[in-house]
């Protein structure tokens, strides 16, 4: 087996890895990231995010890419709209350009990343099967093409399945309770102008009777729909999601008292996509592990009902980095300062998500989101 030896090993090139690995290389150390894509165009990277001014634009400051990150910002994308069932608008927010919390194109953001990095840091096309202790802090990683590394400093970035995980806890993620239909609607304003004109210029949320329906206008035109179920966790399995009419009218049948115009982000949608939910316990943490940490989904994964992770991990990500900066030589010191703020700042995201969720898909959810969303900025 080919064993290669790398100072500091940062496993996944999500934003949260790509972030540690900047901010590292503006504070003069390299390192270098196994991805298991084959390259950086292997997928769409969709989705919108909202970049808020607390924690994902602090990591892009500190990264020295703020400024770039202004230039990509989706002009509009702050505004909000709220519905009911029955299609009633009872919020709409427009976007005034002054929010924190401006959105980007998740694969524009993770491009601006990659961009500023050194070509020669990111090995492609690895896939990890398996990750051991070696001793005295040292840890080997071998990959799905036979080679191997070993490293002083293993970062775990490698999301929700996280294979890095294991060597400091047991956890594993666990259903919530919820899935998500994903559907796209492409060149919405010309071909699909009724939901078009439902959804807005910005970020959408539609709920009642225990569902839900959350969208985004994104930068190319297209709508993509989050159909929010609270379904059993074997349910997706029960549709054919390769018959997209079989897998729409499956979906549609849990929304058959909702206005048409809602339905319609189903019924017409160009494309249909299951994903269940998943979330670690809120809390958790681990005790120290000498020569690895981790960051992002693989440390703290919850739900999207905070939108929290992305800004999380690129925070965790930057602040690991720093630390590792300013301790030079002292890689322990250095990870136990980076997870002595990281486990009380994911638990308290990973709790408000939870509690959203309860909320968004409780029985009286609609009713207390249009009092969340009306009550002003000082309550939120």
């Amino acid at each position: 087996m080919n064993t290669t030896h790398f100072p500091i090993a940062i496993i996944g090139a999500g934003l949260g890895g790509l972030t540690a690995a900047r901010v590292l290389h503006v504070n003069g150390i390299e390192s270098a990231i196994f991805e298991l894509e084959a390259s950086a165009a292997a997928r769409t990277q969709g989705g919108m995010l909202d970049i808020h001014e607390s924690n994902g634009q602090k990591a892009l400051h500190a990264a020295g890419l703020h400024d770039d990150f202004l230039k990509i910002v989706h002009e509009g994308g702050q505004a909000m709209r709220l519905l009911g069932p029955d299609g009633t608008v009872h919020v709409d927010e427009e976007d005034h350009g002054t929010g924190g919390r401006p959105e980007v194109d998740r694969g524009v953001l993770r491009d601006l990343l990659l961009g500023s990095l050194p070509d020669s840091t990111i090995h492609w096309g690895r896939k990890v099967t398996g990750a051991r202790v070696l001793g005295d802090g040292r840890h080997e990683v071998t990959f799905a093409d036979g080679s191997a590394i070993t490293t002083d400093l293993l970062i775990g970035a490698d999301g929700a399945w996280s294979r890095i995980r294991p060597l400091v806890s047991s956890a594993w993620p666990a259903y919530t309770g919820i899935s998500f239909v994903e559907t796209d609607l492409f060149d919405a304003d010309s071909r699909h102008p009724r939901s078009a004109a439902v959804i807005g210029g910005g970020f959408f949320i539609a709920l009642g009777g225990e569902r839900g329906v959350l969208a985004h206008r994104e930068t190319d035109g297209s709508l993509h729909v989050y159909t929010a179920l609270k379904v059993d966790e074997g349910w997706l399995d029960t549709v054919d999601f390769t018959d997209q009419a079989a897998a729409k009218a499956a979906v549609l049948a849990h929304f058959e008292d909702w206005d048409e115009g809602l339905r319609g982000l189903v019924a017409d949608a160009d494309t249909i996509t299951p994903r269940r939910i998943h979330a670690l316990p809120v809390g958790h943490r681990w005790d120290r592990v000498p020569g690895v940490t981790l960051l992002g989904d693989a440390a703290h994964l919850m739900s999207p009902f905070a939108g929290e992770g992305a800004n999380l991990a690129m925070l965790d990500g930057a602040e690991l980095a720093l630390a590792v900066a300013a301790h030079p030589g002292d890689a322990e010191a250095a990870l136990a300062a980076y997870e002595e703020a990281l486990f009380p700042r994911s638990e308290a995201s990973a709790a408000e998500s939870a509690a959203n969720l309860d909320t968004m898909f409780g029985e009286k959810g609609l009713e207390q989101m249009v009092a969340f969303f009306t009550s002003g900025p000082a309550a939120r």
